[in-house]
């Protein structure tokens, strides 16, 4: 009964996008970077909504986690983790944390690798429509995607690798999850 509510809850959702998609084209054209845009975030929506029945995986080559890269103390990583654990944003996806008793090490790293490879595809989506912005020399548009692209996924990107990397410790020796 619940994988049906699942599922209805995913069609509805994907209904009410397309209706919305399909009204703003028509007020913005549908030549309009910004509805690439609204397809990422729709896209992740959708992808988390779907996460039950079909989680996305990262490329094989991008799978393994080394938090001692510096490109995560370069980029604040961590100052970025810090800021989702201690402020309201840590409610943008609550399924990375620990929380309504929550105990499994392999269910969560599925989930944190789950929406490490939402970020990475929604990723790859905008840097096509920010490539295309570019081509018609909308550059206050692509700068625009490109902050975009380092709040929602890069960061985002970063921070759950470290996550990640921290849950491979803690399920090859056994920790607790207390």
């Amino acid at each position: 009964m619940k994988a049906w509510r699942d599922l209805c809850k995913v069609l509805i959702v994907a209904a009410v996008f397309a209706v919305c998609f399909d009204l703003l084209a028509k007020v913005i054209g549908p030549g309009s970077p910004w509805l690439g845009l609204l397809l990422m975030f729709y896209f992740m929506a959708l992808a988390n909504l779907a996460d039950p029945w079909f989680a996305l995986r990262m490329p094989r080559a991008l799978r393994p986690v080394n938090p001692r890269n510096g490109a995560y103390r370069w980029f604040g990583a961590r100052t970025f983790g810090a800021l989702l654990r201690n402020t309201p944003l840590r409610y943008l996806n609550g399924s990375v944390y620990l929380s309504n008793g929550q105990r499994s090490v392999a269910k969560l790293s599925r989930r944190v690798e789950s929406s490490e490879a939402i970020h990475f595809w929604a990723a790859i989506w905008l840097m096509a429509y920010i490539a295309y912005a570019l081509s018609r020399a909308l550059y206050l548009e692509a700068v625009v995607f490109l902050m975009v692209q380092l709040a929602v996924n890069i960061y985002p990107i970063l921070h759950l690798r470290i996550v990640r990397a921290r849950l491979d410790r803690i399920g090859r020796n056994g920790m607790p999850l207390a």
